[in-house]
């Protein structure tokens, strides 16, 4: 219990003295240490040495074993993701998330606010939301999670979703109705039995653990139910009942301030009752009765529970990776969600007076980006701060030196500095620069000469002027001054930042950590599965030889088998217990060294049969082939009597060979090895087949097409009586050529 690590979730980006980590820890079972840093440690033993690990090393663990479980399910290697972060999150928080995951080798697309993947996994696959220029379909997410509420209105259009506000209380969630629960029985169990399970980790965990179990029970049963812990605390039994009405009076307080979240998140999106389509339930605790009745009660709506609860904002953030990767083809879904926090600049202007604004309010949207204007004539510092978090929590977000040029000019220099909260959530100070004027040369463009202007022709008779000579010299032209002109030109300022984002050097520090805690982990898991490997073959090679191997091993045999089985099983409880991985493979093939030739006989002596049986059937057929060529069958009358003969003479062969090894093998016992393999007889029949096949299924030849009869000769008919034959017509007398 106390070296497995649970809800660190709340740790992650914070400091050890944020009122967030203080309040967390009186919960939690592990330890949870101040680091010379300020930050947050968790102790625990690893490698039977006592480490401390940060809430960011613990992410990325848990980030690789998340990653190794994915492409064992997918087959194929997971590189691109896209994580769903609480939309409570803020900077510090991301900037480690990040972190984290690539230290365990994931290119992060998107940390993406679990209120806005719920959207998408609701809006994406609606085919009845309204056109673009429609008026939206309002729709209110309740997601009441372990340990958190996040509470979003959102208005969909077709291919399109606009987060209008989102609201929570990072602490209210199902583990606060198990503890009001744990408490009323510890009170119980200590008046009836006279244990206190507040003063036993150990005990009110067990204790947690059961009264969960009885509020899912009460969430589908309004009668009093019972709860019974065998062994709870010293060795005592305890049992204890209650109802469901009972439970909610108890929870009244945590309904309220549940209700004065949803009231927030109304007053903020600026919605009547009227215009929200409907309300939707996520989370694992959103099945409680009594915040169904309240849902309904705030928004005027029976809440609806169309999304998987539980895997809501897993689907939305497997969508939205799917929506930014290009491998996918996936239906174009805009998403615009919003920043929860507002955020505020800080500057001193040229005179040390203190300057703020509101680069950005409370709801306001993500992605974005603004272009701010700054007059300085020297370098100059930008700080930007949270307005609304709670009190003593960190409110920095990030400090930014912008450095100028030497300013040569009284005038000050306008400095546009943009600022941006990118697609994770996150704000930075994209650049700064200045505009600076420059004098350039223009080159002018040559005059153009109308090349189609064509040489007036000469008039008929007389020549065409004669050009007269040039004697006197031409005075050059004087050379024009080049034109010049300003133009302004954008110049990049250098900026150095202070913010939440891991150094390259703490980053490069927790990837080779990560790397090498993974190394240890595989060659620990391949250690264990040797391990078990030797043990599985003691257990199963024991039973079979009391069971299916006796009666293909001697006495002799066996008895020498049993005795090193027992032998390694001693050795593996003892001094067998953490060795190397090569110990247990050289110790696996000693075992099967003894006691695989024994499986091996058994399944030659069962398999042989079989393989004969294979063979003398196929020897069969093509005997039977050869008879019916003898007798004339029409089937084989094609076939050439030479090749046939070849038939005859292999399956006279190959049946000989089956009388003779089949004969040696009944002449031995079974715990004797057979004169011949099963792949020695698969082989022949291979052998024979390869013969006898294309001779008796060579193909009949086609038979020749018939050659049609010659034409009949004619008699032409007798001409009538009354009509005189034809006669031919005389030779014309040769032409006299004089």
């Amino acid at each position: 219990m106390r070296n497995t690590v649970s809800h660190f979730k709340h740790f992650i980006g914070r400091k050890f003295m944020d009122p967030v980590v203080q309040r967390e820890i009186g919960r939690l079972p592990y330890e949870v240490v101040k680091t010379a840093e300020g930050d947050v440690g968790i102790r625990v033993e690893y490698q039977c040495e006592q480490r401390t690990f940060s809430p960011t090393e613990m992410t990325a663990m848990l980030f690789t074993k998340l990653k190794l479980l994915a492409e064992a399910a997918l087959e194929t290697k997971v590189n691109d993701v896209v994580i769903g972060v609480p939309s409570y999150f803020d900077d510090a928080n991301r900037q480690a998330l990040l972190a984290a995951a690539t230290a365990a080798g994931l290119n992060v697309l998107r940390l993406f606010n679990e209120t806005a993947a719920t959207a998408l996994a609701y809006g994406i696959y609606k085919q009845d939301l309204p056109a673009p220029e429609e008026p939206p379909r309002n729709v209110v997410f309740v997601d009441v999670g372990y340990s958190a509420l996040q509470v979003s209105a959102v208005a969909f259009n077709k291919g399109k979703l606009k987060v209008l506000a989102t609201t929570f209380d990072e602490n209210i969630g199902g583990r606060d109705f198990d503890l009001v629960l744990a408490s009323h029985f510890v009170e119980v169990f200590k008046k009836q039995y006279k244990v206190d399970a507040s003063t036993n980790k150990k005990a009110f965990y067990k204790l947690l653990s059961e009264v969960e179990k009885l509020k899912k029970q009460m969430s589908a049963n309004s009668t009093k139910l019972p709860i019974n812990i065998e062994c709870f605390m010293d060795d005592k039994d305890v049992s204890g009942r209650l109802c469901r009405a009972e439970f909610e009076e108890m929870a009244g307080s945590i309904l309220t301030r549940m209700e004065a979240v949803m009231q927030q998140t109304l007053k903020d999106c600026g919605l009547s009752l009227e215009n929200i389509h409907c309300v939707e339930l996520v989370g694992g605790s959103s099945r409680v009765p009594a915040i169904k009745l309240m849902t309904e009660k705030v928004f005027g709506k029976v809440p609806s529970t169309t999304l998987n609860q539980d895997e809501a904002v897993a689907r939305g953030c497997a969508l939205q990776c799917a929506i930014l990767s290009p491998t996918f083809k996936v239906r174009e879904f805009s998403i615009q969600d919003v920043q929860p926090y507002a955020m505020r600049l800080l500057w001193k202007d040229e005179t040390g007076r203190d300057g703020e604004m509101e680069v950005f309010p409370k709801n306001h949207a993500v992605p974005f980006s603004k272009i701010l204007s700054f007059y300085r004539r020297n370098d100059f510092n930008l700080s930007v701060e949270y307005t609304n978090k709670k009190e003593g929590e960190e409110t920095f977000v990030g400090s930014y030196d912008i450095k100028l040029p030497p300013v040569t000019e009284e005038a000050a220099e306008k400095v546009k500095v943009k600022v941006r909260i990118n697609l994770h959530g996150i704000f930075l100070v994209a650049s700064a620069s200045v505009s600076k004027k420059e004098e350039v040369v223009v080159e002018e463009a040559p005059m153009e000469v109308d090349k189609k202007t064509e040489e007036a022709a000469p008039a008929e008779g007389k020549e065409p002027p004669k050009e007269e000579e040039k004697t006197e010299p031409q005075e050059p032209t004087p050379a024009k001054e080049p034109a010049r002109k300003l133009i302004s030109k954008s110049v990049e300022l250098a900026l150095e930042s202070r913010c939440h984002a891991v150094s390259p050097a703490s980053l490069n520090l927790l990837v080779e950590g990560e790397a090498a805690m993974a190394a240890a982990d595989k060659l620990e898991n391949d250690r264990l599965n040797a391990k078990n490997n030797v043990e599985e073959y003691v257990y199963d090679t024991r039973s079979k030889l009391a069971e299916e191997l006796s009666d293909y091993v001697t006495e002799k045999d066996s008895s020498a088998l049993s005795r090193l089985l027992s032998e390694t099983e001693d050795w593996l409880y003892e001094d067998g217990e953490d060795c190397v991985k090569q110990i247990y493979v050289d110790k696996l093939s000693e075992l099967k060294g003894l006691g695989e030739p024994i499986k091996e006989r058994r399944w030659e002596h069962q398999n042989l049969p079989k393989a004969f049986e294979s063979l003398m059937s196929s020897v069969q057929m093509a005997h039977k082939a050869c008879q019916m060529f003898r007798e004339g069958n029409d089937q084989y009358s094609h076939l050439d009597a030479a090749e046939v003969e070849k038939v005859e003479k292999a399956c006279g062969e190959r049946q000989s060979y089956v009388e003779r090894q089949f004969g040696a093998l009944n002449a031995i016992t079974k715990q004797q090895d057979v004169p011949i393999k099963v792949a020695a007889v698969r082989a022949e029949l291979g052998t024979f087949e390869a013969l006898v096949r294309p001779i008796l299924t060579k193909p009949k030849p086609k038979p020749k097409a018939p050659t049609p009869p010659p034409p009949e000769k004619t008699e032409p008919e007798p001409a009538p009586a009354d009509q005189a034959p034809p006669t031919e017509p005389a030779p014309e007398a040769p032409m006299d050529l004089d």
